[in-house]
């Protein structure tokens, strides 16, 4: 379990008179064969490996270079 602090972009809001508020921690799944499962994310929003890393570099504040995520990328597409 992994708790990607989600709520920072969530206000809570009142639905059907209960309070609602971010989940918490998800659960996450290894990454082996991760290049064969496109589109990714639970709604399949991002459609390739790159559009990943940036979207985490860009939420999770990473602040990775260029050549850092060319990396990451081919890393994940050997596993």
């Amino acid at each position: 379990m992994h708790n990607l602090r989600a709520e920072r972009f969530f206000k809570p809001r009142m639905i059907n008179g209960r309070m609602a508020s971010a989940d918490g921690p998800i659960k996450t799944f290894p990454l082996r064969g991760i290049r064969d499962t496109p589109p990714y994310m639970h709604d399949g929003r991002l459609l390739t490996l790159d559009d990943v890393v940036e979207y985490f570099n860009l939420i999770q504040g990473l602040k990775l270079t260029d050549n850092e995520k060319q990396a990451l990328v081919a890393f994940m597409r050997i596993l």
